[in-house]
């Protein structure tokens, strides 16, 4: 018996205009329940037909490999024979030539493109591992990076520099953005070498990046110090406040949203001295202090701020 389901796109019979529409899932038909018309047939039905009650079921019964994704050389469809040494000896003895001549070839035919790629692509899910990024960077950086391959960005540069120089773009696209000093630690690239590389991809694959916001380094900067998030939401109040009368406009916003913390960590009774958030975030405590004077004489807090550094350290 057919099973019924309305349609939600209003999909209705070209016969007899009736919005009865019926799919019989045996038959792989839609039909129209008013006068019995098929719309249409031959429907492939894309369900599967094995129960699964848990994971470990779910993964031995399925026939199918992992979804496509660009974080792959190959999109993961291509066929690797032989992972290492070690699975030589796991042949039988008289096929092991055989297995031998087979992972040779299969490593002969592989394109300089895609062995390039691979590498990158290994060096990539280092670095975003390290650095705690999301999925969606992932495969940004991914999609750019074979861009640059297919223009023929990458010759003559190291594979590192280029996606170190990637990931700080993208990250900074995606409202997440890592210094260069972050960048430089994780994939040991020098700054200035992932600077000139940044200008020369950006130019080239013509992305715009306006600068990064110190709103947005508040978030991971508080967890990094242990704040809480009521410290943070201050903190970006302050930077408003801040950028309404002008005072961060120039300014680097690492050193900005420092001196932010540091204003909203004392307002709210939390105690961070400005040497301990210079250390953390990697900027010199001349900056936050300096930072620091400018954003309180413009919001007239400094008297109100001071007497709570007092209060604290007595």
């Amino acid at each position: 018996m057919a099973e019924k389901v309305v349609k939600k796109g209003g999909m209705v019979c070209p016969v007899c205009g009736s919005s009865q529409i019926s799919f019989d899932p045996i038959r792989g038909e839609t039909v129209c329940e008013r006068c019995g018309y098929v719309i249409k047939e031959s429907m492939i039905d894309i369900t599967q037909e094995w129960r699964a009650f848990d994971e470990d079921q779910r993964s031995r019964r399925v026939r199918t490999g992992a979804a496509l994704t660009p974080t792959k050389h190959d999109m993961g469809v291509t066929t690797e024979i032989g992972k290492g040494k070690g699975e030589l000896f796991k042949v039988a003895a008289k096929k092991r030539a055989q297995y031998y001549r087979l992972v040779k070839w299969h490593k002969r035919l592989i394109k300089s493109r895609d062995r390039n790629i691979s590498f990158a692509f290994s060096e990539l899910q280092r670095l975003v591992s390290f650095l705690n990024l999301s999925k969606a960077i992932h495969e940004r950086v991914a999609k750019l990076y074979q861009e640059a391959v297919n223009k023929g960005l990458v010759r003559g540069r190291s594979t590192e520099s280029i996606i170190s120089a990637l990931l700080y773009i993208v990250c900074r696209e995606e409202g997440a953005p890592r210094t260069l000093d972050e960048i430089a630690k994780a994939s040991g690239i020098s700054k200035k070498e992932i600077g000139k590389t940044y200008r020369y991809i950006s130019r080239k694959l013509d992305i715009r990046i306006l600068p990064a916001k110190a709103q947005d380094y508040v978030p991971r900067f508080g967890s990094l110090l242990n704040l809480s998030e009521r410290v943070q939401v201050k903190a970006i109040e302050v930077l408003e406040e801040a950028a309404k009368k002008d005072v961060t406009s120039g300014k680097g916003p690492i050193g900005v949203a420092a001196a932010a913390l540091y204003i909203a960590a004392v307002m709210l009774g939390e105690k961070k001295t400005q040497r301990e958030i210079a250390d953390m975030i990697g900027v010199t405590e001349v900056t936050i202090r300096n930072r620091y004077k400018e954003i309180v004489d413009a919001l007239g807090i400094k008297e109100e701020i001071e007497e709570k550094v007092k209060e604290e350290e007595s």
